[in-house]
């Protein structure tokens, strides 16, 4: 009210405003909901989603960013969430899960502080505080390793592997993801630098999970263009052209015009002699192989399948960009301008056929940057599954490469964690040493829930885990697979420093984020227009 006694109206008329306490147990209750949701699916243990979408499409995952990527949310904290479990898949590839289970606790701890009337701000303080020192921590008690050595890396590919729906095959997908990243990988300013963009997952349902393989070269779901050319090139040299291989028509509308009959026999034959001499410059630069990012005019083609070069056509820019890197031939944009030079090699181009489609695979190249994975599987849900845990697992070893250094899994680091921040929180002065000691047993809830995933008693694996943790046993956690506490480093079960330093900071942040909110302002929904009474007339006149 004014001091007139006219009421104010600043919002739009049907905004709505929620604040204080009110709006901060609705938020922290709606994130809490989603940590809830991705919870049972944390670990080896875990249980699948299966989601449903509005079209009638199944997902069958337990991949975190997946699942909440797919789930249609509403709530704007909920949201915030769903923004972390992408922004962790995208940065480092895995840990997903941890990030949303980790944020959901750190709300709950927060809430049991605010019901004690500690404020929010101070909660978020010490919360920093804490992680903060947690990074510390973890950094401290990483271990080293080769970013060369395949043990190593396939310690942490497999360890990535185990919790998804693929764990029965992972020695074997582990194994395929190594390779794959040890091929691309390349020196760097400041160590090694591993691109995934260079290694491309083809999938295709049929076949059983361990018929997927590694293909030192490309995979094109193209077949070769005419069927009177070769289908099978050993010792292959390809030429990667950028340009169409038809007469291109000019820009502008121009018209010819012919006065006798012999005129225009002259037209076709020049027409033919220029596209058989763009298929006589292939040959002439030794290519037997011709890969062609446009298209190719039949006539063109059938010169082509004379000379014996099997051609393939309308190929992806980023597939072409990929084959240059594994084959080392250079691309051609003018036809005039190849040589023997540009060529590039692979031991065998061979057109194959995958159930019903016919793919041209090009494998045995010579030290190649860029590789395929061909995904093979039961179903497509398998598959497309496989592709998924495939990912994870080669963003993991991207990371160990990158940063070398790794923590055992099992919820070990996060017990360390929370052991050494109880120890350090002691130190602290006022209120802020309460969110330090909410913010270590928050870090608990990742062992706690892989435990309960497990179906181990929580009560028991808790403080079994604190007396391990208390007399140097870093690296003991939840052994989910014998349902008991153990040596997980020992059990060769290791993680990525890189994913656990991004699940710290990401559940932090976002955690931080939604206790500062404590007022709602929601914009009323668009109306639709009136429609005018009666029906009829224009624009809400009278009808006549």
């Amino acid at each position: 009210m004014s001091a007139t006694g006219q009421p104010v109206i600043v919002l739009k008329e049907g905004s709505s405003e929620s604040r204080g306490r009110e709006t901060q147990r609705n938020n922290i209750a709606a994130a809490k909901l989603i940590a809830e949701v991705v919870r049972t699916s944390l670990g080896p243990r875990g249980m699948d989603k299966m989601l449903v979408d509005s079209m009638g499409d199944v997902t069958i995952t337990n991949d975190g960013a997946t699942m909440l990527k797919e789930l249609d949310i509403q709530h704007p904290a909920a949201k915030m969430m769903v923004e972390i479990s992408k922004a962790t898949d995208n940065e480092v590839g895995d840990g997903t899960t941890s990030a949303v289970v980790v944020a959901g606790a750190l709300l709950q701890k927060a809430e049991e502080l605010i019901d004690k009337e500690v404020h929010p701000v101070v909660i978020v303080d010490g919360y920093l505080r804490a992680a903060e020192k947690a990074q510390k921590i973890l950094e401290d008690i990483a271990e080293k390793v080769d970013p060369t050595s395949r043990a190593d890396l396939l310690n942490v590919a497999n360890t990535s592997m185990l919790t998804k729906l693929v764990n029965e095959d992972s020695p074997h997908l582990a194994g395929i993801v190594v390779d794959a990243i040890l091929m691309i990988t390349e020196k760097a300013d400041k160590g090694m630098k591993a691109d995934i963009d260079n290694v491309k997952v083809e999938k295709k349902p049929g076949g059983a999970i361990t018929d997927t393989q590694l293909i030192r070269g490309m995979v094109l779901d193209k077949e070769v263009v005419h069927s009177g050319m070769p289908k099978r090139i050993a010792e292959a040299k390809i030429a990667l052209i950028n340009s169409p291989l038809e007469i291109e028509k000019t820009e502008f509308s121009a018209e010819i015009r012919i006065n006798d009959p012999t005129q225009m026999q002259q037209f076709m034959d020049e027409e033919t002699s220029i596209l058989k001499g763009m298929a006589d410059k292939v040959k002439e630069a030794g290519a037997n192989v011709v890969i062609c990012q446009k298209g190719v005019d039949d006539l063109a083609q059938h010169f082509l399948a004379k000379s014996g070069i099997l051609t393939v056509r309308r190929v992806k820019e980023s597939d072409m960009s990929k084959l240059a890197k594994a084959t080392g031939a250079r691309m051609v944009t003018n036809l005039d301008d190849l040589t023997g030079k540009d060529l590039g090699y692979a031991k065998l181009v061979e057109e194959r056929k995958l159930e019903d489609d016919k793919w041209v695979f090009i494998e045995g190249c010579k030290n190649p940057k860029a590789v395929t994975i061909l995904v093979r599987g039961g179903t497509q849900r398998i598959v497309d599954e496989a592709e998924r845990a495939l990912h994870d697992a080669l963003m993991v070893t991207k990371d160990v490469v990158e940063l070398p250094a790794v923590v055992s899994g099992g919820g070990a680091p996060e017990e360390e964690v929370a052991c050494q921040l109880r120890a350090w929180a002691q130190k602290l002065y006022g209120r802020e040493q309460l969110a330090a000691l909410k913010f270590a047993d928050a870090m608990e809830s990742v062992p706690m829930t892989l435990a309960e995933n497990a179906g181990m008693d929580p009560i028991d694996t808790q403080v079994d885990l604190r007396a391990r943790h208390g007399k140097d046993g870093k690296w003991f956690g939840v052994d989910v697979m014998n349902g008991k506490v153990g040596d997980m480093y020992a059990k060769s079960i290791v993680e990525p420093l890189a994913v656990k330093l991004q699940i710290l900071r990401a559940a932090t942040e976002a955690a931080s984020m939604i206790l500062r909110i404590d007022d709602v302002i929601a914009a009323s929904k668009m109306k639709a227009p009136p429609t005018p009474p009666g029906g009829g007339g224009m624009g809400g006149m009278p009808p006549m």
